[in-house]
């Protein structure tokens, strides 16, 4: 925490489940922990940063991608498809990986400009020169995702893991050693990543708009949640009287 990586202190807590407040009219929180939305910024697309910001720490500090490279993004849940973005500023060429009932949400991503996957990316991974892809984001749930992203990265290349996978993984990580890949875990995010991402969304370079399905009164938070447990919509809003 001295080093301000308070994503990273293991005694953290968090408003809500470690620190009483959060679903209260008022919250008294430290000044340290408050930043400024921008004027030009809308409540509502505001809403976004805290995802938005595990994203740009995920690509932007741990992956560092860089313009001309090949990136695929496994997932499309919010964060994925906001790392799918994220490496789309970067200059990257872009495909997002999802399964046949997440076809909802992968035609929301197609609003990002990267390529659509379903299922497999073998073939995308090794279209260029056969070896595979520079960078492979992990934003999926599960564990196995991981042996996915070692089969479609390429040799000296660079896999991050954001996604968390409890399971146990059952496989050989041979192939992170044969191929010299780095394996990088990113987790959350800090001050200096939250005033980033505001500027971007500020500025219109990071637009969320497409992935708000929706803004909900708060009586409603059931069907907003269903909305986006559903695969309807990526996410929903809830907006208090």
């Amino acid at each position: 925490s001295r080093q301000g990586l308070y994503n990273l202190d293991p005694d953290r807590k968090g408003f809500g489940y470690g620190v009483n407040g959060a679903m209260t009219r008022f919250v008294k929180v430290p000044a340290r922990c408050l930043h400024k939305i921008p004027e030009n910024l809308s409540f509502e697309q505001a809403c976004l940063t805290e995802p938005c910001s595990v994203a740009y720490n995920a690509v932007i500090t741990n992956s560092k991608i860089r313009p001309g490279d090949r990136v695929i993004v496994i997932g499309p849940g919010t964060i994925g498809i906001l790392c799918a973005a994220m490496a789309q500023l970067c200059g990257a060429h872009v495909a997002l990986v999802g399964l046949k009932k997440d076809a909802e949400r992968l035609s929301i991503a197609k609003q990002y400009g990267c390529d659509i996957i379903v299922d497999d990316a073998t073939q995308w991974a090794l279209e260029q020169d056969g070896l595979g892809v520079d960078c492979v984001i992990d934003a999926a749930g599960v564990s196995e995702t991981l042996k996915l992203a070692l089969k479609w990265v390429r040799p000296n290349g660079h896999i991050t893991k954001v996604g968390w996978g409890p399971q146990p993984f059952n496989h050989s990580l041979d192939a992170l050693v044969q191929k010299n890949v780095t394996l990088q875990g990113s987790f959350s995010h800090n001050w200096p990543v939250w005033e980033k991402v505001l500027s971007l969304l500020a500025t219109g370079r990071l637009d969320v708009r497409p992935i708000i399905g929706g803004i909900w009164p708060l009586e409603q938070w059931n069907e907003a949640f269903e909305a986006m447990h559903s695969g309807k919509v990526v996410k929903s809003i809830l907006k208090p009287n």
